[in-house]
């Protein structure tokens, strides 16, 4: 059974920084896609970031240039590097992960694995 696990959420002003992890364990496919998605109260979950077994990463416009998404193989742990946050960055943040590339990547129901989530909270 896969098992991704979410950390490093927390409450910051706007402006600031956060890197979120997901450890992943036995998730031993040599083709995949993982992802990030958060979902603010009120509102559907969204794909924020992906990354394939290629190393090619995908995001969403709202966060091009701010957050990054990356990877450390040897740790089996997926990173998101956010900066410049905004209030609108404020929700729970999920890993995902399924096992083939990168195509369609926002789409939620195309991911077999989910963490429980982190919760980010970005005040004004």
């Amino acid at each position: 059974q896969v098992q991704l696990v979410e950390s490093g959420g927390g409450s910051v002003q706007a402006g600031g920084s956060l890197r979120l992890s997901c450890a992943a364990s036995r998730y031993t496919y040599s083709n995949y896609c993982m992802a990030w998605f958060r979902q603010a109260p009120g509102k559907e979950r969204e794909g924020v970031a992906a990354i394939d077994s290629a190393g090619n990463t995908r995001y969403a416009d709202s966060v091009k240039g701010r957050f990054t998404i990356s990877q450390d193989n040897a740790k089996n742990t997926l990173y998101l590097q956010m900066n410049s946050l905004k209030p609108e960055d404020t929700g729970m943040y999920y890993c995902a992960a399924r096992p083939y590339g990168g195509i369609e990547w926002w789409l939620l129901l195309h991911y077999n694995y989910w963490g429980q989530g982190t919760q980010v909270t970005v005040s004004s």
